[in-house]
């Protein structure tokens, strides 16, 4: 009887329904590939990046240091547009482009009949006033031995007084016109030397030697030292670079300019050769400002004279310190660490560089210093002997894994 007043607990408790079950197939399915994500993506993305580790900077380093960079062209100091000095038909053109000239080479040539028949006609006018003069000599002679003949009659009393005055006043005449004449001839003989010129104009030369880098004209064309209008007449044949007076032209920003002096030593890097430094130095800071764009121009010499530099190509400019380390000076480290300059990448909050700890970057910001050759100086966020990564790509991030290219 008691056995069938107690309770049986094993058929009050309802057995799992399948329901159940699977969800608690779905909870564990869902942590597994959580898990999974997390190893995937919250643990970084893996880069193969080059490696390099901060240096300490030294007195040595900053003696190559660049306190400015900037970028400009190259100009010539003497450069000419060559043009006759009297318009007329060009006869011949005797350069191309590319053509080396000397000082007083022949370059063109006018036609010359104007200029010739000019010429003539002022030698003609030459030869009929020396004639004319010969003719006035010629009466000269007469009237002196008139007046001598009217001068022995009034002494004998064959001639009244007038007669030899007469005489006399002729001589004084003639002798007046000879001077005259003499001037005119003077005056002649200028002509045939303008006339000359104007002839020898007619033939344009080389101001001083050079390269020719255009050629203006044509055999036929007008030309004139002067526009005349109209777009059908040249003014000028050719122009002639002198490549000894090749420099380079740069604008430094304003705020900068008192980093700049004259004959303080620089580095050009024309952009047609990347890989060729071309040492020289600051020739002249130009003492005026360009309003529009806050810049003064600095006038850069080169020290190395190649074909290769010609006008107008694009140049890039850094200025080096004049500090020159003593023996003493080489050891003693400077402020910060040096670092390559493909290390360092600007961000939307400064300058940022990566550092690889643990196999994995850390995204640090830095403080840069001055420049030198390919590194910087970075004044704060590197400690010396960290490594950085170079060149990192704009995907990166901290937390990411970096692997080493194996050589």
């Amino acid at each position: 009887m008691l056995n069938r007043l107690r309770i049986d607990r094993s058929a009050a408790e309802p057995a799992p329904s399948g329901k159940g079950r699977w969800i608690l197939i779905g909870l564990i399915a869902l942590g597994v590939i959580g898990a999974a994500v997390w190893l995937v993506l919250g643990r970084g993305t893996t880069w193969v990046l080059k490696t390099a580790v901060a240096q300490p900077v030294t007195a040595v380093a900053s003696a190559n240091a660049s306190v400015l960079d900037a970028s400009g062209y190259v100009t010539a100091r003497r450069q000419a547009t060559v043009s006759s000095k009297v318009t007329g038909r060009v006869a011949e053109v005797l350069i191309e482009e590319g053509q080396r000239v000397e000082e007083g080479q022949v370059l063109a040539r006018l036609d010359p009949v104007d200029a010739q028949a000019q010429l003539d006609q002022s030698r003609t006018q030459l030869d009929a006033a020396k004639a004319q003069l010969a003719e006035h000599k010629v009466q000269l002679v007469r009237a002196e031995r008139d007046l001598k003949r009217q001068q022995d009659l009034v002494a004998r009393k064959l001639t009244s007084q007038q007669a030899s005055e007469n005489a006399a006043t002729d001589v004084a005449a003639l002798r007046a016109r000879i001077v005259a004449q003499e001037r005119q001839i003077a005056v002649a003989d200028s002509g045939v030397a303008m006339a000359q010129v104007n002839l020898d104009n007619t033939v344009v030369k080389a101001p001083f030697s050079g390269m020719v880098t255009v050629k203006a004209a044509q055999p036929g064309e007008i030309v004139s030292p002067m526009s005349a209008g109209g777009g059908f007449t040249r003014t000028g044949i050719g122009t002639i670079v002198d490549m000894n007076s090749l420099e380079i032209e740069v604008d430094v920003n304003e705020s900068y300019i008192g980093r700049v002096q004259p004959g303080q030593p620089v580095e050009s890097t024309l952009n047609a050769y990347p890989d060729w430094k071309i040492p020289g130095k600051v020739i002249a800071i130009i003492p005026t400002a360009d309003r529009s764009k806050a810049t003064v121009k600095v006038r850069i010499g080169m020290d190395a004279k190649d074909a290769r530099i010609v006008p107008d190509m694009g140049a890039r400019v850094a200025f080096k310190t004049d500090a020159k380390p003593d023996a003493q000076a080489e050891a003693k480290p400077l402020p910060g660490v040096l670092v390559p300059a493909e290390a360092i990448r600007q961000g939307d909050q400064g300058s940022l560089a990566y550092v690889v700890k643990d196999g994995r970057l850390e995204e640090r910001k830095v403080t840069l210093g001055q420049t030198m050759s390919t590194s910087r100086q970075v004044l704060s966020g590197i400690s010396a002997g960290e490594r950085v990564a170079l060149a990192p790509p704009e995907g990166a991030k901290s937390g990411d894994k970096v692997e080493t290219p194996s050589p």
